[in-house]
This record gives C-alpha cells, structure tokens and sequence, in this order.
C-alpha cells in the first residue's frame, strides 16, 4: 500500500505535472542553440574569408607592383638613351622603341621649360605642348623620383589615362625635361588580368589613386555609381592615408561586405578587393533556415500538445490564483482550497501564515520608507537607488537638479544623456557590477539639457539585506572644474608656451609610442630633426622678443605643412622635431624638402632690416635595434650635424645602412 501511495502522490504532485514544461524549455534550448549557431557562424564564415581576401589582395598588388616597377625601370633606360641627343635624334630613337608600345599607348619629352619636343607615335598638335602648368610636371620637376600622374582624358582617343614620368637629366645632372608614357586603363593591358578574376557574383576589385579618384573597377559591376564602392568610405580614407588591412564595411542603410585594401607604393595607388557579406553568408543561412522551420514545425506541434495538458492540469492553480487575488483586494482574509496537490495545499497554509506578518511588515516598512524618502530628499548629495536588474527606481532631488532632468523621466533618458564616448564603457562596467555585485566606480560625461557637458563621478555600491542582495545606493559628484584644470596641467606638462608645440617631454611619450607600435607591427616612422640657422644675429640685435616672434612663425609654418596625424615639437631654444607616423623614408624627405622652402621664405622686420634663417634637417626612420627614443633622437642629430658641415639650408637622410647619408639637397 505505501508504493501505491508514493506513486499517487508523485503523479499528482505539481512538479510531476510540470514535467511536459521541460519539453518546451528544451525547444526554445534547440532555438537558442541555432541562434548561437548562426551567430558563431558567421564569425568564423567572416575569418575565413577575410584571411582569402588578404592573400588575393597581397597577389594583386604585388602583381601591379611588379607591373609598373617594369614600365618606370623601362622609362628610366629609354631616358638614360637620351641623353645628350637633339630633337631630331629624340624623334628618332622614339620610334626605333616600338617595342615599348606594348606597354604603353605613347610616348613624350618634353625638355626643362615643359614644351613637348618629341613623341611616339606621332599625334598632331603634340610636339609643342606646353606641360610646364600640369600637375605631373611640377611634381616631377621638383623632385628626382618617377611619378605616375593622376588620371586624365586624352585629347585623341577620348579614354581615361595615366601618364608614368621619370626626370631628364643633362650631363650636368641638371634637370632637363621629362619621359613619360602613357597607359590606357580602359584598353591597355595594365588591368587586363583583373576583368578575369571572379570573387563569387557581387564580388570585385577596384584600384584608385591617393586622391580617392577611381582608375580601375570590373565592367560587370558597371552599374555601381561611378564612385566605385564608397560604402566603406571611413576605410577607404584610412586606406587613401597609407593604411592597409581587412575589414568589415557599412554604408548608411546598405548591406556590409568584406573587404581588403594594399598598396601599390610606386604608383601611390589602392588595390580594393571587396566580397558582400550576404553573398559570404547565403549557404550557412540556407542551411540554418532549413534547421529552423524543422525545429518551427515540432514546435507548433508540442505547442497544441501541451496546450491541451496544461490546460487541463492547472485548474487548481487557477482557483489558487483568483482566491489571491480576493485576498489582495480585500474581499478574502485566508485561502481556502480543495485539492489533492499536495505542494498547492502547502502554498495555502504557508500563505496564510505568512499574510498576517505581511501586513504588520508592510505598516513598520512604510514608517522606514517615509523616513528615507526624508533623508534622500534633504541631502545636497546626488543620490539614486538601483534594483538588482540595473533598473534606476529613484533619483533625489539633489541629483535630478544637478542632470537637469524631470520628476517624470523616462527610464533611458538617464543612458542617453551619457556622451555616446562614454556609453559603451559605463553600460559595460554596470553589467559587471549588476553580475558580480562589485562597487562601481567611474568617472563620465553628462550632455546636459542646458547643452553644457559636465564630468561627473558616480559610485554606487550593493546593499544587503539578510544574505541577500536588495539592489544599489549611489552617490552623483559634479567634478567638472576637476576635469578641466586637470586637463589644463596635462596640456601645460606636455607643450611648449611659446609656440604651442609639443615640448620634449611630451615629443618623446609620441616617440616612444611610435616604436612600440613599430616593434610590434612594423608600421613605419620617420623622425626630422633640425635647428635654425642664422637664428642667434636676430636674438642679438632684434632681442629676444624678436627672436620670439621668429620662433612663432617656424611653428606655424611647420605645423602648416606637415599632416594632422605628424607631431611637431620645439625640443628647446631654436631645435625642432618632427615624427611622422605611417611614413617612408621616401615620402619623409619631400617633405623635409618642403618644410626647409617654406621655411626659408618666413622674415622677421626690426628697425627696417628684415631677417631670415634656414633649416639644416636631419631625418632618420625607426630601424631594427631602436630600443629607445635617444637612440633615434641621437642618429637624426647627427644627420642634423652633418647637414649644418655640408653648409647649412639642406637636408641629410640616414638609411639603415649605419651612417651613410643617402640623400642631400
């Protein structure tokens, strides 16, 4: 008899009855799981992916590289053959070059004043030319180093070119004109291989120049706006600005895609390979959809099963729910139930019991919740309370002055006025200290209704109750004038008062950072290091006010020319530096050279005597060794030396070759 009994009571109890509850719990498990799945999906879909497009974009750019390396190489021998020869001679040899035409559509000279003396083939109206107001002509003209212009149309064919100069050069190694070929990209063989190569249906690859103007783009993807792919545009500017990597674009509104960026460095062009996510996607959500309504189908199935069972299982829970609610409203003083279920005849009694201390609690937690809302409302402290879910339950008056908000807000208003640079960190750190029951601590930004930001420090801690957490207290302090006069020491420690420059300290924090950055991905620096000649007659006979006043105008110069992201620092006296990150070598010393002509235009005026000065400029790039910033600092000082011996108003650049001087001007 007593098995029988055990058995009854186990079928009939409640947690025998809430069994078949499981099976739906395990359903939503299976749907959990298939979220996961498709989430983890396409990360690891992503991965792979990305990890392709890297290696065909690596494939391309070198392939382009190698490319155009060949035709300057090729440009650069045709110029050497030319040399000396008159105009007559330089029509002839150009046409004996034929050979050259399979990698280009023409060919000019021009001599030293930019007037076309010779081309292949013959174009009317050609020879004669004047160049010398072109934008290739004055970048060649200016510098030793071949250049591939920025693409044009030609007069004849009416196509898209690109024009690759190298210099001329006299006897004298004086500068005599250029040789340039002309590429088409709509026809000639420089982008041909890239029409073949496919990257699924919406995949493609486009190539642009520095200035972000489009040379190469699939002609089956013609029906692209003509800017090309500018869904990525934030990427594409950092690509434009030397940068090169993967990553996962966005447009407004637009679907994402995955896409790669190199660099052809000899032409300053950008390789862009680009693969829609969706396209990436679609076989992993085919099959997940598939999974989905097979799961859906079993679902609707258990649905209308269990539907049926509890309906008819619960109707004492049903009598228990409305009998509360009579307690509730006042119209029942106990539960009075008539049931086998031994856990619901439990429930009864045990609420009956504990309603008659629920109500002598409730009138004694009314007296303490009156004399807390007293004291929260008195304080000038900025006080909230919190419950264990993070759900902000009260703000005292103090606190709801001092954010500016209303008796009635809402309960985001208080996230959305944090400063969107802040949100992330602050909501994150909240979800810890929700999860662990931690302090919380931390310093933020307020937008203010007023439209002022204030900088406010919140610290909320938990409050136990008997061995059990009841929610979060936390005090509100506006720390704004702080923050700012804090910021203001920051400044000072770090600049130079009278030029506004970096100063020593704070150049070699930047230093420092630019070869850590250095060491652990091999992004390239460049550090110019200079002091100003002829500076110490205007200190003498202007004064120092004078000397000042040249110092000032240095800085602005300087600062004017170089890029937003370089550093410029007065390390002391009439010594400058200048850290350029993400640089060649290369592209250092042009701008070396056009800081040391601009600089040499800047005067200072006393008593009707004007006085100027020079640069003598060292530059060195972050090497291999560097393990600290006076290494650095002491070789581009040292170059700096050598350019004040060899006369002063010129510029010495260290390779990695130790100390040899790899260029002067």
């Amino acid at each position: 008899m007593a098995p029988f009994t055990s058995l009854t009571r186990s079928i009939c109890s409640l947690q025998g009855r809430l069994l078949a509850g499981l099976v739906m719990t395990w359903l939503v498990i299976v749907g959990i799981v298939l979220l996961l799945a498709w989430q983890f999906g396409k990360e690891l879909v992503d991965d792979a992916n990305l990890s392709h497009l890297r290696y065909e974009s690596r494939l391309i750019a070198e392939d382009l590289t190698r490319q155009v390396e060949r035709r300057l190489g090729t440009l650069e021998r045709l110029e050497r053959s030319l040399r000396g020869v008159d105009e007559e001679e330089l029509k002839a040899r150009l046409a004996n070059s034929q050979v050259l035409m399979e990698w280009f559509e023409g060919l000019m000279v021009t001599d030293a004043d930019g007037r076309v003396v010779a081309d292949w083939p013959v174009v009317p109206g050609r020879v004669g030319l004047e160049i010398a107001d072109r934008e290739y002509f004055r970048m060649v003209r200016h510098s030793p180093w071949p250049y591939v212009s920025r693409p044009f149309v030609g007069r004849a064919s009416g196509d898209s070119l690109v024009l690759m100069l190298v210099p001329r050069f006299d006897d004298r190694g004086s500068f005599d004109g250029v040789v340039g070929g002309m590429i088409n990209l709509a026809q000639g063989g420089l982008f041909q291989r890239l029409e073949t190569i496919r990257l699924g249906e919406e995949g493609y690859v486009s190539i642009f120049t520095a200035m972000g103007e489009r040379l190469f783009h699939p002609r089956r993807h013609s029906s692209l706006r003509p800017e090309g792919a500018q869904d990525d545009s934030a990427a594409l500017q950092l690509a434009l600005d030397g940068w090169q990597g993967e990553t996962v674009a966005r447009a407004g509104g637009e679907a994402t895609a995955l896409v790669s960026y190199r660099q052809i460095w000899p032409a300053g062009w950008v390789v862009k390979v680009a693969v829609p996510q969706a396209q990436i996607q679609q076989p992993l959500g085919e099959f997940l959809s598939r999974l989905w309504w097979a799961w859906l189908a079993l679902a609707v199935l258990m649905l209308v099963t269990m539907r049926l069972l509890v309906r008819r299982l619960l109707r004492p829970l049903h009598r228990l729910e409305q009998q509360i609610a009579q307690v509730g409203a006042g119209e029942r003083r106990y539960l009075e139930l008539s049931t086998n279920m031994h856990e619901l005849r439990q429930v009864a009694s045990s609420f009956n019991r504990l309603e008659h201390e629920r109500l002598a609690a409730l009138e004694h937690l009314r007296d303490r919740q009156a004399f807390l809302d007293a004291v929260l409302g008195s304080t000038p402290i900025g006080m909230f309370v919190a419950g264990l879910n993070g759900h902000l339950n009260y703000l005292n008056p103090a606190l709801l002055e001092l954010l500016g908000l209303n008796e009635v807000y809402s309960a985001n208003e208080w996230w959305e006025r944090i400063h969107p640079a802040d949100k992330q960190g602050t909501e994150d750190m909240w979800r810890h200290t929700l999860a662990t029951g931690s302090d919380f601590v931390r310093q933020l930004r307020f937008l203010h209704p007023n439209g002022v930001t204030l900088w406010v420090e919140v610290h909320a801690s938990q409050v136990l109750g008997n061995e059990q957490a009841l929610g979060f207290v936390g005090m509100v302090k506006d720390i704004t004038e702080r923050r700012q006069q804090e910021a203001l020491q920051r400044w000072e420690a770090e600049h130079d008062p009278l030029t506004g420059l970096l100063n020593r300290r704070g150049f070699e924090r930047r230093l420092e950072e630019a070869l850590a950055e250095y060491a652990k991905t091999g992004t390239p620096s460049v550090l110019i290091l200079f002091d100003l000649d002829h500076f110490k007659p205007i200190n003498d006979e202007g004064g120092h006010a004078l000397g000042d006043e040249m110092l000032r105008r240095v800085a602005q110069v300087v600062a004017w020319e170089v890029r937003r992201s370089d550093h410029v620092a007065r390390q002391g006296g009439d010594e400058f530096a200048v850290l350029l990150p993400s640089c060649t070598l290369k592209q250092a010393g042009e701008i070396a050279e056009s800081l040391r002509r601009a600089v040499a235009e800047v005067t200072v005026t006393n008593e009707d005597k004007t006085y100027s000065i020079t640069l003598s400029m060292g530059v060195t790039a972050l090497q291999e060794g560097d393990e600290s910033a006076d290494t650095v600092l002491a070789r581009a000082d040292e170059a700096s030396y050598k350019a004040k011996a060899n006369g002063r108003n010129t510029v010495v650049i260290t390779t990695c070759d130790d100390d040899l001087v790899d260029s002067l001007w």
